[in-house]
C-alpha cells in the first residue's frame, strides 16, 4: 500500500491511497470463509456450500466491506503519523463506474487542514470590564419589592397602574377559556390600557389578543394556551373584571428581617440595605463576568485574522449530515457556522498555550458544588460527601450533562485567563447605566 499527499495550497490537500491485492487478498478470502462456514442455503449442508456459488453471492460485498475498513484504518493512521490538524473529516473524490474484478486501486480523499495563526490576548485595543455598584435606585426599588411582596392584598374599587386586577377571559362563544392577574404595565398600548384603568369589578371587556399583551407569555397564561398556540394569534376574546386588589406594603420592621434572613440575623434598615447591596452585587458581578467574556471573544473574533478551507468545509457540511444539502443550504449553513468554527480554533490555542484542559476530577467537583448550593436552596445546608458524591454519580452517568459541565468549568477557566491575560480597561458604573450601555 503506498499513501501520499498533495498539497493544493496552505489549506488544502489531497490524499491518494494506492491498495495492492496483497494488502485485502487474505481478509476477503478469510471473511468468504467465515461465510461459507456460517452459510445456511437450501439444499445445501452447513459448512459444504461450493466457494464458487459463495464468491458469486458475496465477494463483491465482502471486498467493497474490507477495503472501506482498510481505507479507514490507513487514512487514519497516516493522519495520526503526520499530525495533520484537519477540519471536518476527509471526503472522498467520486469514482464513476468503479471495477471491482481489478486486483489494485486507487482513492483519493480530500481533507481541509487547520490554519495556521497565532493569539494575541493583550492586544492594542482593550477591552472594558466593568464593576457594577448597587446605587440607591437599586437598593430601593428592592426595598420596595419586598415590601409589596410580603406586604396585605386589600381590595380597591378604582384601578391605578399598581391595581392587580383578577380576570377572567371568554372565547367568542363565551366559554371561559382561563384566568389570570394581571396589571396595566402588562398591557401593549394606550387603548388597552384605559380600557383596563376605567374598568371596575363586574365589567366585561372586549379586547382583541393581537398586541394585547407587551410579554407573549402574559397571553399564553390568561388563555391557557400553549406558545404554538398563541403564536400570530388574533380573535377577539372578553375579559370579565372579579377582583381589584391593591398591595399594602409591610412594615420594614423586626419581624419582617427575620422572616427574610431568619431571627436576628438583620436587625435594621441599614442593615437590611447592607445586604440588599451585597447580594445584588453579587448578582450584577456574574452579568460583568458574562459580558467581560462575551467582549473578550468578540474582540479575539475581530483581531485573530486567518483564512478557513472555506470551500472545502462547505462541501463537507453538504455531505456529512444526516440528510444531504444543496449547495445553496451549505454556503448558508457554512456562513452560519463560520464565527463559530473560527472561535473554535481560537480556543483551541488558548487552551494549548496555556494548559486549560478541563480534568475529570474538575467536573466531579463542579458538579458537587452545584448540588450543595441546589441542596442548601431547599435547607439542607450540610450534606454529606456521600450524598455528594452520589448524586454526582448519577448525573455524570449522562454524557450530555458531563459535556454541558465541562463546558461551563471551561468557561470558567477561560474568564479567569481573560482576567489576567487580557488588555482591560476597568469601568465602574451603576446597574442601569450598564442596561443603557448594554442597549
Amino acid at each position: 500500500m503506498q499513501i501520499k499527499k498533495d498539497q493544493k495550497d496552505a489549506l488544502n490537500a489531497t490524499i491518494t491511497i494506492n491498495i495492492e491485492k496483497s494488502d485485502y487478498h487474505e481478509k476477503v478470502e478469510r471473511a468468504l470463509s467465515d461465510y461459507r462456514r456460517k452459510a445456511k442455503i437450501k439444499g445445501f449442508r452447513p459448512g459444504h456450500v461450493p466457494m464458487a456459488f459463495i464468491r458469486q453471492q458475496y465477494q463483491q460485498s465482502v471486498l467493497m466491506d474490507t477495503m472501506n475498513k482498510l481505507l479507514q484504518d490507513s487514512l487514519g493512521k497516516y493522519m495520526a503519523d503526520e499530525k495533520l490538524d484537519i477540519l471536518g473529516n476527509p471526503l472522498p473524490l467520486p469514482q464513476n463506474n468503479l471495477n471491482w474484478d481489478q486486483d489494485d486501486f486507487s482513492f483519493q480523499f480530500e481533507i481541509g487542514l487547520t490554519p495556521e495563526f497565532e493569539v494575541n490576548l493583550n492586544g492594542r485595543k482593550s477591552v472594558v470590564q466593568y464593576q457594577i455598584v448597587a446605587d440607591d435606585a437599586v437598593i430601593n426599588r428592592q426595598l420596595e419589592s419586598i415590601q409589596k411582596q410580603y406586604g396585605k392584598l386589600v381590595t380597591v374599587e378604582k384601578v391605578d397602574k399598581s391595581t392587580e386586577i383578577k380576570v377572567d377571559f371568554a372565547d367568542a362563544s363565551g366559554d371561559r377559556t382561563g384566568s389570570t392577574i394581571i396589571v396595566v404595565d402588562q398591557l401593549k398600548g394606550k387603548s388597552n390600557q384605559q380600557k383596563f384603568l376605567e374598568a371596575k369589578v363586574g365589567d366585561t371587556l372586549s379586547l382583541k389578543t393581537k398586541d394585547l399583551f407587551l410579554n407573549d407569555k402574559d397571553l399564553q397564561d390568561a388563555l391557557n394556551l400553549s406558545q404554538e398556540e398563541t403564536k400570530g394569534l388574533n380573535v377577539e376574546v372578553s375579559a370579565t373584571i372579579t377582583a381589584l386588589q391593591n398591595r399594602e406594603k409591610a412594615e420594614l420592621n423586626q419581624d419582617l428581617f427575620d422572616k427574610l434572613f431568619g431571627q436576628g440575623v438583620i436587625t435594621s434598615v441599614t442593615e437590611l440595605k447592607e445586604r440588599i447591596k451585597s447580594d445584588a452585587e453579587k448578582q450584577f458581578a456574574q452579568q460583568s463576568d458574562q459580558k467581560l467574556l462575551n467582549d473578550v471573544i468578540e474582540s479575539l473574533l475581530d483581531n485573530t485574522k486567518f483564512k478557513l478551507p472555506s470551500e472545502f468545509l462547505k462541501k463537507w457540511m453538504q455531505q456529512s449530515g444526516e440528510k444531504p444539502l444543496t449547495a445553496q443550504e451549505a454556503k448558508a449553513e457554512y456562513e452560519k457556522s463560520e464565527k463559530g468554527i473560527r472561535y473554535q480554533l481560537i480556543e483551541g490555542k488558548l487552551i494549548e498555550k496555556y494548559d486549560l484542559k478541563v480534568k475529570m476530577e474538575e467536573v466531579q467537583n463542579y458538579a458537587k458544588d452545584r448540588i450543595r448550593m441546589q441542596m442548601a436552596q431547599f435547607g439542607q445546608n450540610n450534606p454529606t460527601d456521600k450524598e455528594l458524591t452520589d448524586i454526582s454519580t448519577r448525573v455524570l452517568g449522562n454524557k450530555d450533562e458531563v459535556k454541558r459541565i465541562a463546558d461551563e468549568v471551561l468557561s470558567m477557566k477561560m474568564l479567569n485567563l481573560f482576567k489576567k491575560e487580557a488588555n482591560l480597561k476597568q469601568k465602574t458604573l451603576s446597574y442601569d447605566k450598564f442596561i443603557k450601555e448594554l442597549s
